[in-house]
């Protein structure tokens, strides 16, 4: 289940006093709604701009009135996070493709190309509004290059490149050497274009404020962990993202643009190519995702015993990123980051020991460096709880995608 537990919340209340008692006063910054980069860092209302947030992919869908919506509970839950302090949420702004298809989020947002589910839409413009009213801030990201949205699959399908294989069906590397092909694919990128045209440039039903207008928005972000996926697509991927946040700009110049990048391990582990991507114009900060589990710094039956271990890599890993976004001037977001609960068990009542002392590791990392400007925990699960070990259509989602165990992180 991925929600705060109590230990949790402690290290979130620590972090979040360490960002007041850092916040300055920026004279020299003009006082703006809306989140902008300065001088390697964030500013606010022309003061510094430093956050502890979370992931909540699946807000848009909890603020449809459609399957799998419930306003209620949205706003419920949005007046729980704004009380911890956790006013920055990473969002998806809608799953592509069938629907019906294992492992896949729905509703979908995007059926096929150009044909738009209005239900999600009225859910992301309700999730929006909602935030403004609480004056959080959203990073929307357009794009995935997993399966559990559509994403890259999606598109390249639609670009006349065939069926695209699933993880489940051949397993990641096959899956992940298939995904290459979507930087290659200049009709799938022209496809992806239209719809962040028609995204970047909509205007809120219930506000009537343009989406390039809304200071609810921190951050467009090209997409989730977007990959080049094997060493003969890293140059066409670097081009990919520079045209996308190229266009992006041309359409707002009132947000933010990142990449959504894991990092170095999201680059074929190339740091060359992650300080390429990071240095465009039009990038203003960086990411990292850390996933010790997934990345084999610990294992199932040890999660535990492994902390100290992950909790080293990890420090590693981000040392690296620190070093290349103070060389850029850019803030550092970590942006994802999780541990499984103890003996790798899904079920709400079992302890998360490991799971804790890694989060305040992470916090506490994150706060003594300067140059991480912001740390989003995955992910929040709220009111939820796990109906099935695999999500199915009608469940509640609880923080984790349809393609994971529900409760895993």
């Amino acid at each position: 289940m991925k929600h705060c537990k109590t230990l949790l919340l402690a290290a979130v209340g620590t972090a979040m006093a360490a960002v007041t008692a850092c916040t300055v006063k920026q004279t020299a910054t003009p006082v703006s709604p809306f989140v902008q980069r300065q001088e390697g860092g964030f500013v606010l209302n022309g003061e510094e701009y430093r956050f502890v947030g979370t992931n909540f992919w699946y807000g848009a869908i909890l603020g449809s009135e459609g399957q799998g919506g419930d306003r209620q509970r949205l706003c419920r839950e949005l007046d729980q996070l704004h009380t911890l302090g956790l006013d920055n949420l990473r969002i998806l702004v809608g799953s592509d493709g069938q629907r019906g298809v294992a492992t896949k989020v729905e509703p979908t947002l995007q059926e096929a190309p150009g044909v738009y589910n209005d239900t999600i839409l009225a859910g992301l413009d309700f999730l929006l509004k909602e935030m403004g009213a609480r004056q959080m801030k959203a990073v929307l990201y357009l794009n995935n290059s997993w399966e559990w949205s559509g994403g890259y699959g999606f598109y390249l399908e639609q670009a006349g490149a065939g069926r695209q294989p699933r993880p489940d069906e051949v397993g990641y590397p096959a899956f992940m050497q298939a995904m290459s092909q979507f930087s290659q694919n200049e009709k799938a990128q022209q496809l992806f274009y239209d719809y962040v045209r028609f995204i970047v440039g909509r205007t809120n039903r219930y506000t009537g404020v343009a989406y390039k207008d809304d200071p609810a928005i921190m951050a467009w972000q090209i997409g989730n962990e977007p990959r080049a996926f094997s060493e003969e697509s890293k140059e066409p991927f670097a081009q990919w993202l520079s045209k996308a946040s190229a266009l992006i700009r041309s359409l707002d110049d009132n947000h933010l643009i990142s990449i959504g990048s894991e990092g170095i391990w999201g680059c074929e582990m190339d740091a060359a190519l992650y300080e390429r991507i990071s240095a465009d114009k039009n990038i203003d900060y960086l990411n990292a995702h850390i996933w010790p589990y997934n990345w084999s710094w610990a294992k199932q039956d040890s999660l535990k015993e492994n902390i100290r271990r992950a909790c080293d890599n990890s420090g590693e890993y981000l040392k690296e990123h620190v070093r290349i976004a103070q060389k850029l001037q850019k803030p550092l977001v970590i942006e994802e980051f999780g541990y499984p609960r103890d003996g790798f068990q899904y079920g709400a009542g079992t302890p998360t020991t490991a799971r804790d002392q890694y989060y305040d590791y992470i916090f506490s990392m994150a706060m003594g460096d300067s140059t991480v400007r912001g740390c989003n925990f995955w992910g929040w699960g709220g009111e939820a709880r796990p109906v099935h070990d695999q999500w199915q259509v009608g469940a509640p989602y609880c923080g984790d995608p349809a393609q994971e165990a529900q409760g895993l992180n």
